[in-house]
């Protein structure tokens, strides 16, 4: 029988308590401990103050979350930021303040233990929890807090790589764009800021394209050139453009999947360019973090992240032309493929 090195038990232990270090990060982006913590170091009990929190039961936190690089002691019982711990600041330029609340939002305390029902039978146990779809769930009017925690972190996640986007496509020919199940438009408006005669169209839920970006909305400083359309792109894509943006929604079950493509191919004209971007859980410098959504995608909406063969393998079956795969940056790759 091989022989247990005492690290490999203490790793394990470690992990089967990962609850408790979600639990903290989420306590300390709900406390706003970070926001209130200064560039030097703070006492305990002056940070306890400032947050609203008992001293003792805060330095409890503290101690947790330094154990992981988030905070560090710097000499007794004072605490300072670091390059993880700024990034729970609201206003931090790379914030994951709201992704940290995302992640942890109440519903997923329900879902992860029923990890081993959606194993076996390959489906999303949301509805057996709360009656509905996740999505249905979440614009009902019963998760209005989660709703709200979700569209930030979305916003903020978007905003982070619209940037990019905006830089790594180019749109020599392009006069028109639709971004699909494009949220509140981030990377639509960081393309019409880049190029003044494009022309964009945001499509998403009506509930979400009503809080779009307001430089999208009439009177705002992409408004003349931005239309905003409600709708659900797996029943139809009415627009008709150069380019079809696809960013982060081909996540779901994969009949979903093949009914967006469908639909972008019953609408597009021949020629006409379509980009897929995505993460992946076989070409990531962050694999933790990409296979982790993947199982919380097959709990909440019976989804999976895609390898790079299979999202080719769906983009094929709907009969596009995928031209070639490259990264926009080192966590999301970009399907390059034309309409025949």
């Amino acid at each position: 029988m091989t022989t247990t090195t005492p690290q490999a038990k203490m790793r394990l232990r470690e992990l089967v308590f990962g609850a408790a270090c979600a639990a903290a990060v989420r306590a300390a982006a709900q406390l706003r401990v970070a926001d209130a913590l200064g560039e030097q170091p703070m006492k305990v009990q002056e940070l306890a103050q400032k947050v609203g929190a008992d001293p003792r039961s805060l330095r409890r936190l503290l101690r947790a979350l330094a154990c992981y690089g988030v905070f560090t002691e710097t000499d007794e019982d004072s605490y300072a930021h670091t390059d993880m711990s700024r990034q729970l600041r609201e206003d931090a330029p790379d914030s994951l303040h709201y992704i940290a609340l995302w992640c942890t939002e109440p519903w997923t305390w329900q879902a992860w233990p029923r990890l081993e029902d959606a194993v076996r039978t390959g489906r999303s146990v949301f509805p057996e929890l709360y009656g509905r779809e996740f999505f249905d769930y979440l614009h009902s009017g019963e998760a209005t807090e989660s709703a709200r925690v979700f569209d930030q972190a979305m916003t903020h996640s978007s905003r982070q790589s619209a940037a990019d986007l905006a830089g790594f496509l180019d749109l020599t020919g392009i006069s028109s764009v639709v971004d699909i199940g494009g949220g509140q438009g981030q990377a639509l408006a960081a393309l019409l800021t880049k190029h003044p005669t494009l022309r964009g169209t945001l499509l998403d839920l009506p509930q979400v394209v009503a809080q779009a970006d307001p430089r999208l909305h009439p009177g705002g400083e992409l408004g003349d050139r931005a239309s905003l359309v409600g709708g659900d792109c797996r029943d139809s894509i009415p627009v008709e453009a150069d380019l079809y943006l696809i960013k982060n929604i081909l996540e779901w079950d994969d009949d979903s999947t093949r009914r967006t493509l469908a639909n972008v191919l019953a609408v597009a004209r021949p020629g006409a360019r379509v980009v897929v971007v995505e993460n992946l859980v076989d070409d990531s410098p962050s694999m933790r973090f990409t296979t982790a959504m993947d199982l919380l995608l097959l709990l909440n909406v019976g989804g999976a992240k895609h390898t790079r063969e299979s999202l080719l393998t769906l983009l094929a079956e709907a009969g596009l032309r995928v031209d070639g795969v490259r990264p926009v940056n080192p966590y999301l790759h970009a399907f390059e493929a034309q309409v025949p």
